[in-house]
């Protein structure tokens, strides 16, 4: 059973979300040979001042 996990920055809508669970379930699939309903997709989304690029958080860098 393939798992993926995606880690990205908060923000993105609830259809973005689908359509990219839908699309990597698909693809996963048929690259692996492996049934789509054995494809387990979990998305984690982590708020902009968790995540640091060169010693500041994004949300710092964003309001620079």
């Amino acid at each position: 059973m393939p798992f993926i996990q995606i880690t990205f920055i908060d923000g993105r809508t609830p259809e973005q979300k689908e359509q990219l669970i839908a699309e990597v379930s698909k693809t996963v699939s048929s690259v692996l040979e492996a049934p789509l309903e054995t494809v387990r997709v979990c998305l984690n989304e982590i708020p902009s001042t968790h995540w640091g690029i060169a010693g500041k958080s994004i949300q710092r860098r964003q309001n620079e």
